[in-house]
């Protein structure tokens, strides 16, 4: 039976229970233990975030993202997938560690740190946890064992505070929707989204990069190590990165392959080899794949993942193994609409749409768009001549393709982006108003 990690202040998760769980892959196996628990700081007013945890795991000491953790409970922090990063952990500018930095350490007060209350949440459609409580002790001559209070972060901001103004407008940034942060970036001079990229935790510069046009992409990252660069390239979307890669010298972008875990690579090396103008060049490999004998249960587990978008989500992809693109033979596409409507043990093979249409890689985008059009789809599949399941292109895809190169810079969030406008930030590498070389071509862009 599945433990609980809630305490008995309502919906709190304790970090000290947290930090002796296993670390199970997507299977339930486990494959390593949790360690610690990142956070950063969140948004004025708001609380801390968790943005992974440090796990030990064949001997090596390593992050996992918080995005990649389906579940955490009594039995252990659960993968959403079976790929794990293996490369070390690396405390980033602006996190704290709770385990290490936070547990045991004596306050003003001259209580000391217990644990710290962690809180799920709901946020843009996925599973996170934030800072809600902090547990203090405090030793008293007249009993063995020490006094408790219960007190909100709040009461010790001080614990979670970031050093620099830069990393402070990293953790305001977080919690806004990733468009608004890209308009907000653009805006800053070319020295301070560098800095700024430098404080931002890899799932968030991931977000900002893939809103952003690839030259502008290749000016913001030119600062960071391959080490740094290779954290934030895991957590962009294939057909995203293989769009960054293509725009860089051919150097630069043997060097980032070669760093690259082999499986991840060979993937974006295959998006690389295909016109960008094509249904290859548009389409991702991240998709709900599953074979015939799976079930409707099955099907719409995988699809309640909230991290799939609202497009990819709407269908599931049936082949015969591997499922892995290139998977076995493509068969066809099941609809969430019919999932919804047939019993949870029937096969997926029952429910198998008729007459849905498929593009070859080197389909012109042209053609692509008619389709979309034609048949009203939100993913399109992508076969090879041998009959493989290779991909889909979005209707995510379809609607920035047909935007054009330069529509990010044109658009504009009247609503959000323009009054969340960060204040200036004094530049200590850019003072007395001298201003970097880059930036002229930058404001062209902006204009």
């Amino acid at each position: 039976m599945t433990g609980s990690l809630r305490g008995m202040a309502g919906e709190l998760i304790y970090a000290f229970r947290v930090m002796r769980l296993p670390l199970l892959d997507a299977g339930g196996s486990e494959i390593g233990k949790i360690d610690d628990i990142v956070v950063v700081p969140g948004r004025e007013g708001r609380a801390p975030r968790v943005v992974g945890f440090v796990a030990s795991s064949q001997r090596r000491r390593i992050f996992v993202n918080a995005a990649r953790v389906a579940d955490l409970d009594g039995d252990g922090a659960r993968l959403r997938s079976w790929d794990i990063d293996l490369n070390p952990f690396k405390r980033r500018t602006g996190e704290t560690l709770i385990g290490s930095e936070l547990i045991d350490k004596v306050i003003a007060t001259g209580e000391r740190v217990s644990d710290v209350g962690l809180v799920e949440t709901i946020e843009e459609g996925a599973r996170r946890w934030r800072v809600s409580k902090v547990r203090l002790a405090r030793r008293s001559t007249l009993r063995r064992r020490p006094n408790y209070r219960l007190v909100d972060w709040t009461d010790v901001p001080h614990l979670f505070a970031t050093g620099t103004a830069m990393e402070a407008e990293a953790a305001r940034l977080r919690d806004m929707h990733k468009s608004d942060v890209a308009h907000i970036v653009r805006s800053m001079p070319l020295a301070q989204r560098r800095q700024l990229a430098e404080s931002m935790d890899d799932e968030r510069l991931a977000d900002v990069l893939e809103e952003l046009p690839e030259a502008e992409q290749l000016r913001l990252i030119e600062g960071l190590d391959l080490d740094r660069l290779i954290d934030v390239f895991d957590e962009m979307e294939y057909d995203d990165l293989a769009d960054l890669l293509g725009e860089m010298p051919q150097q630069q972008r043997a060097a980032i392959l070669e760093a690259m875990d082999d499986d991840e690579a060979e993937v974006v090396t295959r998006l690389l080899s295909y016109e960008e103008s094509t249904a290859g060049g548009m389409m991702t490999p991240e998709l709900v794949i599953l074979g015939p004998d799976a079930t409707v249960a099955e099907a719409l587990a995988q699809i309640r993942d909230p991290d799939w978008t609202p497009s990819i989500a709407s269908q599931v992809f049936v082949t015969r193994a591997p499922y892995k693109p290139p998977t076995g033979r493509f068969m066809g596409v099941v609809f969430m609409q019919r999932l919804l409507r047939e019993p949870p043990s029937m096969e997926l093979r029952h429910c198998i749409a008729e007459d849905t249409p498929v593009v070859a890689p080197d389909t012109i985008d042209r053609a692509v768009f008619e389709e979309f059009a034609s048949y009203d789809m939100l993913a399109l599949a992508v076969v090879d001549e041998a009959g493989r399941f290779l991909g889909a292109v979005s209707v995510d895809d379809v609607v920035d393709r047909m935007l054009g190169a330069g529509w990010r810079s044109r658009h504009r969030r009247q609503d959000r982006s323009l009054d969340a406008r960060p204040e200036p930030i004094a530049d200590a590498g850019n003072a007395g108003g001298a201003h970097d070389p880059a930036d002229a071509a930058d404001a062209e862009i902006v204009s």
